[in-house]
């Protein structure tokens, strides 16, 4: 019919992109080989070392340093029986091929259902501390504290907005150096979100602050002990070795990444219709900002300050307890519902009241919960298949003969395919350390660049990858993944630049 609107095609949601992603990686475990390296592991138990062969069979060995060199794993001994390595680790040279598991199209169809069910039993204490955090943030919005508070800090901000962005990112980018930080920031968006758009920005900056301080801060890790610190031990070296070509990356990433937000935000502030989520500004508002009137002045009484003290000093309980006790999320979990029952006594709301608000803010990021379910999948699927281990015995044979520089460069891109399957870093690094380290000596260069291609390689490619943290992060705000991708595409290209000048400058260092 003519004249008649062409009808607007969306982007699949994040459920369906990791869902297309896991029909893809079921898809090529058809075509890679299945194998296995032989692996080494400590059973404080029996105070011994069981080699597990790719047959499956085990062998019990003496746990003593003329072991691991027998076995050519250049590691210290101790490193094994004080827990730091606390994973397999791989033995060089032992790659074999082995039988692919079978599966006709009914077992196909079981591995496809069963990994996903599987992701969510696997991620169930991540999915808690969402469901509670968002029964939390229920609870607070109903007190009217939430809206109150923001009342007054958007009053603060006027004409100091860029400085928003810049400490969000580094603080969270500090986070991501030193411990780690990644699914906690999970619990920042709620709040930070209706900060961002009251400040002008969209929800695509509130993002970006987040995810890219987060992401960026991770790949620059120092002292990172579930990525720099494991892998610098399963290389043999001390985790110090490089640290000031690290800091030094974390300092440039983070300021790029900081600079290229701001540029975008504040052209969004100016005119919102370069926003590249404008298409939904008046529905986010909506949701996030809900009645709010600037224009109306509210009492902020004293029940509301004491809700969001409370509310704020959970907060801080989580970020000390990751940091300084090494907890996970069992334990921030029983933080934030050890702060709803505090919020009882506080908030002023009827007891049906309380429940309601705290079940439909729970029942908000139930969407998001079964994301971070679901994303784990695709790893599973991987395990499952015996696929990771090929992929390895593969890239090891053919960056091994080349030069210095070309090999250093190539690596990095070689961890950026493995980062996209293997999502975990003390995972990826138990594994390939053990196997990668060994070839800087061929070639001549500091192990410790092998842990900065490792670091940058596997850290950037969780920018974009949709079995990472983003796809979480952004059905926080219902932003759509091709969104992202136009938004940080430039990002990508200008830190890719920059690792390959660090990592050529510290081979002819």
């Amino acid at each position: 019919m003519a004249g008649a609107k062409k009808k607007k095609h969306s982007f699949p949601s994040a459920y369906t992109v990791i869902v297309i992603v896991l029909i893809l990686v079921q898809a090529l475990t058809f075509f890679i080989p299945s194998g296995k390296y032989s692996t080494l592991e400590y059973n404080s138990g029996l105070d011994k070392f069981v080699i597990t062969e790719a047959s499956g069979k085990t062998i019990k060995k003496p746990a003593t340093q003329k072991t691991l060199d027998n076995y050519k794993i250049k590691i210290n001994v101790s490193k094994f029986k004080d827990g730091t390595i606390y994973r397999p680790a791989a033995i060089p040279n032992t790659y074999h091929q082995i039988k692919k598991p079978k599966r006709g199209v009914f077992g196909t169809i079981n591995q496809f259902l069963t990994s996903q069910v599987q992701g969510i039993v696997d991620s169930v204490d991540i999915i808690v501390f969402v469901l509670i955090l968002g029964g939390v943030i229920g609870v607070v919005n109903a007190t009217g504290a939430m809206d109150s508070g923001m009342m007054r800090l958007s009053e603060k901000l006027k004409g100091k907005q860029k400085w928003l962005i810049v400490i969000v990112t580094s603080l969270i980018g500090l986070g991501g150096t030193t411990f780690g930080m990644a699914e906690e920031t999970i619990a920042f968006y709620p709040i930070l979100i209706p900060i961002f758009l009251l400040a002008g920005y969209d929800t695509l900056t509130a993002v970006a602050a987040v995810y890219l301080g987060t992401a960026i801060g991770s790949m620059s890790s120092t002292i990172n002990p579930f990525s720099t610190v494991i892998a610098s031990n399963a290389a043999g070296i001390n985790f110090t070795d490089g640290l000031p070509m690290r800091a030094l990356m974390w300092v440039c990433a983070i300021g790029i990444s900081i600079i290229y937000t701001i540029r975008y935000a504040e052209k969004v502030r100016k005119d919102p219709s370069k926003s590249l989520v404008a298409d939904q500004a008046q529905e986010d508002k909506d949701r996030f900002l809900g009645d709010l009137d600037l224009s109306e002045k509210s009492d902020f009484t004293a029940r509301q300050k004491l809700s969001l003290i409370i509310f704020a000093l959970g907060f801080v309980v989580m970020i000390y307890g990751v940091q300084q006790l090494g907890w996970y999320f069992t334990e921030i979990a029983v933080v934030f519902l050890a702060v709803t029952y505090l919020l009882i006594f506080t908030a002023g709301l009827k007891e049906s009241k309380f429940v309601d608000s705290f079940v439909s803010g729970a029942g908000d990021l139930l969407g998001v919960a079964l994301t971070v379910g679901l994303a784990r999948s695709v790893g599973i699927v991987m395990e499952n298949s015996y696929v990771s281990d090929t992929i390895m015995n593969y890239f090891s044979n053919k960056i091994s003969g080349m030069n210095s520089v070309l090999f250093i460069c190539v690596l990095f891109f070689v961890y950026i395919v493995l980062g996209f399957f293997i999502q975990s870093s003390s995972g990826l690094a138990v594994l390939s350390m053990p196997i990668m380290a060994p070839l800087a000596d061929v070639v001549g260069i500091d192990r410790a660049l092998i842990i900065n291609a490792y670091n940058w390689g596997q850290g950037l490619i969780g920018l974009i990858a949709p079995t990472g943290l983003i796809l979480v992060s952004l059905s926080m705000v219902k932003v759509g993944f091709d969104k992202w991708i136009k938004f940080v595409t430039k990002l990508l290209i200008m830190i890719v630049v920059l690792i390959l000048v660090f990592l050529s400058v510290g081979v002819l260092l």
